[in-house]
C-alpha cells in the first residue's frame, strides 16, 4: 500500500505582494463570514444572487467567488452548534462607496443579511451572520 504525503509548498514572498496588488487593482472584496448553526443543526448555501449594496447608490458589487460554502441548491450541513467560517469574493464596489450592506437576494425567508458594513482601505471584511 502506498503513502502519499502534501507536499510543501512556499509562496515566494514577492510572489505574495504581487497578488495583494492584483487583487487591489480588480478591485475584488473579500468577505470572510462566520456562521453557528442552531442547536438542531442547519444547512446553509449561498445563492448567486448574493450581492454588496452600495447604501448610498444602491450599486450592486456581484459574488464572483466563494469559498467553503455551497451554492444554491446545494446545502452544507453543519452539526448542532457547530461554528462555521466561509469566504465570498465580490467584484468592485463604486469607488465612492463609504458603507455598504452584504444581502442575498432570495425568494424565500433566511437570506444572508448584514447591514452597514464600513468600507476599509483594504476592502477585506470579517461579519458575524446571525
Amino acid at each position: 500500500m502506498s503513502t502519499q504525503t502534501k507536499p510543501h509548498i512556499t509562496l515566494d514572498p514577492q510572489l505574495r505582494e504581487e497578488r495583494k496588488t492584483q487583487t487591489a487593482e480588480d478591485g475584488q472584496v473579500i468577505v470572510h463570514c462566520s456562521i453557528q448553526s442552531d442547536a438542531w443543526g442547519s444547512g446553509i448555501r449561498v445563492w448567486n444572487s448574493t450581492y454588496l449594496i452600495d447604501r448610498v447608490s444602491c450599486e450592486r458589487s456581484e459574488l464572483i467567488h466563494f469559498f467553503n460554502i455551497t451554492l444554491y441548491p446545494q446545502w452544507l450541513w453543519l452539526e448542532p452548534n457547530q461554528y462555521h467560517t466561509f469566504t465570498l469574493i465580490f467584484s468592485a464596489l463604486p469607488k465612492d462607496c463609504n458603507n455598504f450592506d452584504l444581502i442575498e437576494v432570495i425568494p424565500q425567508d433566511g437570506g444572508f443579511e448584514v447591514k452597514n458594513i464600513s468600507r476599509n482601505r483594504e476592502d477585506v471584511y470579517r461579519v458575524k451572520i446571525s
